[in-house]
């Protein structure tokens, strides 16, 4: 095999900071059936009669937040991420390669990274979704776009679609290695790892998503040889009034108050690349939370986004997939 590309795929970033940009990505999002299990035709009032005339205005202002000069953090670490990763492969395949992104709302879409990659006369495809626990809500989404893509262009050359990686030892080695880096610049506190929640009864149907969530902070805790009184698995990001996946970050933080443990370092394993949920909900809004319920300090220990270990990481994975 001479030429081979890379899809590296993301949930996906508005385009800009607008209440027009935020809403366009809300619509797309929002309208996954993937994302959302009531029947269309009962949510479709709801999402365009409720959600998408105010949360939008909302939303903008959180991102307001987080939004760097150049743009999405999200989408700015993605093509950082790519870029390197392509000169990684490059280098430890010696074959020519090629990495594009792909999100599964917004720009740059599935399809357009897919197509970026076909007009490269590739021989093989890899798709390897950001998402380390393999959930029907995000990595199910991908490859719902991906065969579309296949369908509607008519490709004809080898696909692989790697489904997860949340217990690959260099990831979990990765992990260790950040937390440790906090631990040295502040000290150790209570670990926390959470992971993006998921409502209940999404887990109940068969999703695998809670096992692996559960095996990824098992494995991270036994590499830092935590004991069970020094570490928390816990879920953010609920959206909506279903059940879901407990317990919730934010009452964790104040459990632990209550506990009289006021120092603690968050790590959210689940995010590949640093974004809202991670940058606002948990450096900012988290912080805020635990501090004003008595809390002395909150750490919040970044995704590996573009980093060295990211990049040897994705190196790796791909690697074992191009036999």
């Amino acid at each position: 095999m001479s030429k081979i590309g890379i899809l590296l795929t993301n949930t996906g970033t508005p385009s800009a900071v607008t209440t027009k940009a935020v809403r366009q990505y809300l619509k797309e999002f929002l309208s996954d059936k993937r994302v959302v299990s009531l029947p269309m035709p009962l949510w479709l009032p709801i999402l365009y009669g409720f959600i998408l005339p105010f949360r939008p205005t909302k939303s903008a202002k959180l991102y307001k937040k987080i939004w760097q000069a150049n743009g999405s953090p999200m989408r700015v670490i993605m093509q950082n991420l790519s870029q390197a990763l392509e000169k990684q492969l490059q280098h430890i395949l010696q074959i020519e390669c090629h990495v594009a992104i792909g999100m599964n709302y917004g720009e740059p879409s599935i399809d357009t990274g897919f197509t970026q990659l076909y007009s490269k006369n590739v021989e093989k495809i890899i798709t390897l979704p950001l998402f380390p626990q393999y959930s029907h809500v995000t990595t199910a989404s991908t490859e719902d776009r991906l065969l579309a893509s296949i369908k509607k262009y008519n490709i004809k050359v080898d696909f692989n679609f790697i489904k997860h990686y949340q217990d690959h030892p260099v990831y979990i080695d990765a992990l260790a290695a950040s937390v440790k880096q906090q631990w040295e610049a502040t000290g150790q506190a209570h670990l926390l790892i959470s992971f993006h929640g998921i409502p209940k009864k999404m887990a109940a149907k068969g999703d695998p998503y809670i096992q692996e969530c559960e095996a990824t902070a098992n494995r991270l805790a036994g590499a830092l040889k935590l004991s069970k009184n020094e570490w928390t698995l816990c879920y953010q990001s609920r959206f909506g009034y279903k059940k879901w996946l407990e317990p919730a970050t934010h009452q964790v933080l104040k459990q632990l108050v209550q506990k009289n443990i006021r120092q603690v370092n968050i790590i959210c394993p689940g995010f590949a690349v640093d974004c809202l949920e991670t940058l606002e909900e948990i450096a900012i809004r988290a912080k805020h939370i635990f501090l004003a319920e008595g809390g002395e300090s909150l750490q919040y220990i970044p995704a590996l986004n573009d980093s060295r270990a990211q990049v040897d990481l994705l190196a790796a994975i791909v690697a074992s997939h191009t036999c």
